[in-house]
């Protein structure tokens, strides 16, 4: 067996981090077949494919609930487990929730790797839940032909303070707070076709949590937020949309996107669920014509513990961008505007305001 040194955890999954997802074009669907939820105390459920459900325990207090886990997107054993980690909380932030505490949750193929190579995956979640704050108490573990690794985490909100996808108002504006691209970067080094070594930085991106950004827009308040991860940004923006019922404008030379994503998708490097995601968005998605398909894939692009995407009173937005710069959040940028609509659309245009 291999030491955690040795091994390349993503070629032992045939799909890697978010990627790996079932796409939206499937997951939708089968929500709309799920009975619909009768307990008056669930705030958030899954009605608006939002990241978390919310659980009110009384006037003051309401649990956040989500999970999370996928198979390797980066090749050392302690990266995955911080990425995936980072992944999983971010859900509780789009929700503008704390955490509180998480279950580790696991299947691992301990023929071919080394209980070595799940210790290193353990220790990297269990160091970036604790840059969070939190503990991780305990877990499930079961045999599989690939590793898996993710969280289940429960956070805390105020009742009336939950942030949904669903409050999109028009006249905001959208901003990101992480560069896209993350998919194909890391695409590309499972594939050893990353020659520009971009994977170092993508891997920055992915354990960087979201909190910092989450603070900020709690504090100045925003409309609707939500992470962006395995649908790209045009699928979670859709689903945004769909809940806020509204339309919504994206400038696609506005959006932080990874240079040397730019340049591989180019040669034709992007995983699966990009292309999955796009093929499933032409139905919402009117992109300018001037836009390549590799230009198209990249706002498509199935992220792995990807940035916020919020919707904010068009007044506040300069001001947020200039507080997630101070708070360090570096590539915040305003992509676009949320519309009226009396159907989901969304319009991509090649360049924004200047």
């Amino acid at each position: 067996m291999e030491s955690p040194s040795e091994v390349r955890l993503t070629k032992s999954a045939k799909r890697a981090g978010c990627a790996a997802k079932q796409p939206p074009g499937y997951l939708l669907p089968l929500l709309g077949m799920l009975p619909e939820i009768s307990d008056p105390n669930v705030l958030i459920g899954s009605a608006t494919a939002d990241d978390a459900a919310v659980y009110r325990i009384n006037d003051d207090l309401a649990l956040v609930l989500t999970t999370d886990f996928f198979t390797p997107v980066v090749d050392r054993p302690y990266d995955f487990g911080a990425v995936a980690a980072a992944n999983a909380l971010s859900d509780v932030y789009a929700m503008g929730g704390r955490p509180l505490t998480a279950l580790n949750l696991v299947g691992f193929p301990d023929a071919t790797l080394g209980v070595e190579v799940l210790a290193e995956i353990l220790r990297g979640a269990t160091d970036k839940t604790r840059e969070a704050g939190i503990d991780i108490v305990g877990g499930h573990t079961i045999k599989s032909e690939e590793p898996i690794f993710g969280l289940a985490v429960v956070g805390t909100i105020h009742p009336q303070k939950v942030l949904s996808n669903a409050g999109a108002q028009p006249g905001d504006a959208l901003i990101l707070t992480k560069p896209l691209g993350l998919g194909i970067v890391t695409t590309a080094a499972k594939n050893d076709e990353d020659r520009l070594a971009a994977i170092g930085d993508a891997i920055r991106i992915m354990t960087t949590l979201n909190r910092a950004a989450a603070e900020v827009m709690v504090e100045v308040g925003v409309n609707a937020l939500t992470d962006v991860t395995g649908f790209g940004l045009l699928g979670h923006l859709r689903n945004m949309v769909s809940a806020s019922r509204v339309a919504a404008r994206v400038w696609a030379d506005k959006v932080p996107v990874l240079a040397a994503a730019r340049e591989y998708v180019r040669t034709g490097i992007a995983p699966g669920g990009t292309h999955a995601n796009r093929r499933f968005l032409t139905q919402w998605v009117d992109f300018d014509p001037s836009l390549t398909e590799p230009e198209q894939l990249l706002l498509c692009d199935a992220q792995t513990s990807g940035g916020l995407l919020a919707s904010v009173p068009a007044e506040k937005a300069d001001h947020i961008v200039a507080r997630l710069h101070q708070a360090g959040v570096r590539d915040a940028a305003i992509v676009g505007r949320i519309e009226a609509g009396a159907k989901v659309r969304i319009k991509v245009e090649s360049s924004g305001p200047t």
